[in-house]
């Protein structure tokens, strides 16, 4: 299982702007299917149904698998949609979908202020969003005596790893989370600090999405 290399957003973000009297409202968040994005921009069409305008734009994929899709939304041909979908691009976000939503402030931009504005309102929310990447990982599990729980959770960070749960019983029994790349590493300092006799099992592996 490769790891993909494209980022995706971790949460969903919103950022506003105000350039000439008009608000300009960018609302991005991840979308792993275009049935997702299609429900993402329905609410946020919904919640400003008001407004002049809400301009869609996805990016479901990413690397050389995607599916794109943008529209202006009544603005002028050109000066919205493309100019966002420009920035998603630029920035190695997949999976991600974004509604740049316009209330008319009275005074026309012209074009090239549109597409300044809609690029520098996707800009806003983009470069502020926090990235994670889809990776594989395996969950584990481990009983170990309690004397060693501390020493444990030292070894779990040292290799990137996390503790997922924790049952105290006679024993300790831990999951833990690791990216495949880390666990063998992992597995040999768990060998080191207990002279061999402890070993954490394998029950999944599986994608998650983790914070670069």
């Amino acid at each position: 299982m490769e790891a993909k290399t494209y980022l995706i957003p971790l949460c969903e973000l919103r950022r506003e702007r105000t350039v000439m009297n008009s608000r300009f409202i960018a609302t991005l968040a991840p979308a792993f299917s275009i049935d997702e994005a299609r429900t993402f921009i329905k609410k946020i069409r919904a919640e400003f149904s008001n407004a002049s305008h809400n301009v869609p734009v996805y990016i479901i994929g990413g690397g050389n698998t995607v599916i794109e899709y943008f529209s202006d939304d009544g603005e002028p041909s050109g000066t919205a949609g493309k100019p966002a979908l420009t920035v998603l691009r630029g920035s190695g976000l997949g999976d991600v979908v974004m509604v740049i939503t316009r209330y008319f402030g009275g005074t026309l931009l012209g074009t090239g202020g549109l597409v300044k504005a809609y690029t520098e309102a996707a800009q806003s929310v983009v470069n502020a969003v926090e990235r994670g990447r889809r990776i594989p990982v395996h969950v584990a599990m481990a009983a170990i005596p309690y004397n060693f729980l501390e020493r444990l959770r030292l070894l779990v960070s040292k290799n990137h790893g996390e503790v997922m749960g924790e049952d105290f019983a006679g024993d300790v029994t831990l999951t833990l989370q690791f990216p495949v790349t880390e666990y063998e590493a992992f597995q040999a300092d768990l060998r080191e600090l207990s002279a061999g006799k402890i070993h954490a099992e394998v029950i999944e592996t599986k994608e998650e999405i983790v914070r670069v």
